[in-house]
């Protein structure tokens, strides 16, 4: 039987994995787009955003070449919404999204993990598996987030553009949320 050093060693050597490391720094680059948005600083927070979808693919990569593990599983999805939610919720304080859109992003989000508690203190089985329309709508969350650090860091006028894709973003995020939603009814 291991003492307890050893048990502590084991689960700390499954937290430092190499995915896991940069996973966890993915999730501290949140508070300093936090910042560099509320600074207008929007040119060099959209080239943190860049530097964070770029290490998602590094820990993604990382985890499937050396094994990932179940806190970088639980971790990484964290860290993903972390960021958009921020961004979106920031990017809406500083008047550069409309505030009705973050509502809306954060709504869905709130829906989907309130869902699967529920479902789960009432017993149900849940299985939590991305939907098609979850992959494309956070697809274009993530062009929205960063053409609008793009744009308006760097001082270019896209208004259509930006517009155009408000629009898009949200129309997803109602059907993406309602598929959820009608998934869960019908236990599918």
């Amino acid at each position: 039987m291991p003492d307890g050093s050893q048990l502590g060693r084991g689960a700390s050597a499954a937290l430092f994995t190499a995915p896991n490391l940069v996973t966890f720094g993915r999730l501290c680059a949140v508070p300093l787009a936090f910042w560099l948005v509320l600074e207008h600083r929007l040119d060099l927070a959209f080239f943190l955003f860049v530097l964070a979808g770029l290490s998602d693919a590094v820990d993604g990569w990382l985890a499937r070449r050396y094994g990932g593990n179940s806190i970088g599983a639980l971790m990484d999805p964290v860290a993903d919404k972390a960021l958009l939610v921020t961004m979106y919720v920031t990017l809406a304080v500083v008047r550069e999204l409309p505030d009705w859109l973050a509502i809306l992003v954060v709504f869905r989000d709130l829906l989907i993990v309130g869902g699967v508690i529920v479902l789960g203190i009432l017993g149900q089985p849940v299985l939590i598996r991305p939907l098609y329309v979850s992959k494309l709508n956070t697809a274009l969350q993530i062009v929205l987030i960063a053409a609008t650090l793009f744009l308006v860091g760097f001082g270019l006028m896209a208004p259509l553009l930006l517009t155009i894709l408000i629009w898009v973003v949200a129309v997803s995020t109602l059907v993406s949320g309602a598929a959820y939603v009608w998934v869960a009814a019908h236990g599918r």
